[in-house]
Formats: structure tokens, C-alpha cells, sequence
């Protein structure tokens, strides 16, 4: 089949976006729907996922995440679950953290977390869209879908079958990354779906002795990148010792910092 090249908010044809639209859980009621996405691997994407989520639950809202991640899920060893998902004949029930983020990920099913998917593209798909249909998320002002990197299968499917309401590119300071970066943003583009903004991680390591911020990766690119596309910069989020020590113990909900505040502000806005 060929590309569509359609303009999906002034299309009458029904080969767009909203065609595919898949309903969610009937007992679920799920307010905005904000995608994680990264052109590439290794750039901290489940990380900021879940401090995005930790600090809209601080604000007070009602928050999920769909780990989208289906062959490489971190976010359950991020929030330290151990407890598996169950179900009754409603469906499946996320898992809740600490502070209440209600949690779904192909791990919280596996009986050893340890234990490979190795499954073809539309099987992974397929997952991803029974956690959207079959899951009873109950009442949600937030949902972060964190994806994996790339613009493949389960990208595609997130865009056509959730409402997503918008999503945040997830970069690093390397040349290099931006330049995947600007696949990501130019696929939502296509798609039509909203950039929100841009995050950088691992911008900068402050130095112990003279407190000086150092560019372990060189110089940013992100103020370039997204100039090119008008987007705004919602975070630079500096490498931490102790923020990366709370994520491998499972403790990203004790995180400290106020690395994502403007991202807050922009999602509630």
C-alpha cells in the first residue's frame, strides 16, 4: 500500500488517522494521551518518562504510563515493581507505584523479567494496542506513552490508534542525535500530531569541586534543532549521580530537581 500523503484534518477519505482510532477500556477514562518519543537508542527516553509522570503526580494529577517498549521495558525496574499485572473478566489492571502511577508494561506480565520478546513487528503492535484497549485504567488526566526509539512499527501504531494529544522528542547534545531527532519531529509532522517540545538529557555534569557545568558531549545542537521547526526547548536535563542512582535502585519517584518543571507547565497548558 502507498504512503498516504493526506492532510488528515481536512481529509474526507477514510484511509487517515481517525479510522484507526481505537477505543479504550470502557471503564477507563483517559484525559490527555502524551507521547515519549526518541529517534534513536540510549538517549534516556524511559527516564524522562518517568520523572515527566512523577512530577505531574506531584502536581496533583492522575497519572499513568503505557510502556510502549515492548522488547526493551524499563520503566517497571525505574518505579521498582515487582508485583504482576492481574485481570478479571473486565481485563488486565496496571500495577500503581509507590505514589500511585498506575503502570503497564509487557514485564509486569512475563514471570522472569529477564526473559526476551522475541516477537515479529505486528505481534509488538498488537501488545501495544490491547495495553490502549484491554487495560481498565480507570480515571487518568496524564498517560505517558513511552516508546521505543525510532520511527517503526510500534511509532506508527501509537500515532493512528491512541488520540495522542501531543508528544515530547527526547534528544542528547551529540550532532549526531539531533539529526535522528529531526526524523522524529518530521514523522509527527506527516502524522499530524503535535510537538510539544524538545528535552535534552545528559546536557551537562557539574563539576564536585568548582561547580562548573562541564559539556561531557560537546556542545548543544538542541537550540539549532529546534529553532529549524519552531519548537521551544522545555528541558536541559543535566547528568546526576543521584538521579541516576534513585532510577537503577527503582526509586525515580524520590528524584530531586526541578530539571522538568516547564515541561509541566507546557503540558498543562
Amino acid at each position: 500500500m502507498s504512503e498516504c500523503s493526506h492532510d488528515c484534518k481536512n481529509c474526507s477519505s477514510q484511509c487517515g488517522k481517525e479510522s484507526l482510532l481505537k477505543a479504550a477500556h470502557p471503564l477507563s477514562h483517559i484525559k490527555k494521551v502524551i507521547g515519549v518519543v526518541s529517534g534513536k537508542g540510549g538517549v534516556g527516553k524511559s527516564s524522562v518518562s518517568a520523572m515527566l509522570a512523577v512530577t505531574m503526580a506531584r502536581r496533583g494529577h492522575t497519572v499513568a504510563i503505557l510502556d510502549a517498549d515492548v522488547t526493551g521495558p524499563s520503566i517497571p525496574k525505574l518505579f521498582g515493581l515487582k508485583e504482576k499485572a492481574g485481570g478479571d473478566e473486565d481485563g488486565l489492571y496496571p500495577v500503581r507505584s509507590k505514589t500511585g502511577i498506575s503502570v503497564m508494561s509487557i514485564n509486569l506480565l512475563l514471570e522472569d523479567e529477564t526473559t526476551p520478546v522475541i516477537w515479529r513487528g505486528a505481534m509488538i503492535s498488537g501488545a501495544v494496542t490491547q495495553f490502549w484497549t484491554d487495560v481498565v485504567w480507570s480515571d487518568v488526566d496524564y498517560m505517558f506513552v513511552d516508546m521505543p526509539p525510532g520511527t517503526g512499527d510500534v511509532a506508527l501504531t501509537v500515532f493512528q490508534s491512541l488520540p495522542v494529544d501531543g508528544i515530547v522528542v527526547v534528544t542528547s547534545p551529540q550532532d549526531l542525535v539531533s539529526m535522528i531527532v529531526e526524523k522524529a519531529v518530521n514523522m509527527a509532522d506527516k502524522m499530524n500530531i503535535p510537538v510539544l517540545g524538545l528535552i535534552e538529557n545528559y546536557s551537562w555534569l557539574r563539576c564536585p569541586d568548582c561547580g562548573k557545568q562541564i559539556p561531557v558531549f560537546g556542545p548543544s545542537h538542541i537550540e539549532e534543532v529546534a529553532g529549524r521547526h519552531h519548537l521551544p526547548v522545555l528541558s536541559r536535563i543535566p547528568l546526576d549521580p543521584d538521579l541516576a542512582r534513585a532510577c537503577d535502585q527503582g526509586l525515580v519517584e524520590l528524584f530531586e530537581g526541578d530539571f522538568l518543571e516547564n515541561a509541566a507547565d507546557a503540558l498543562e497548558k
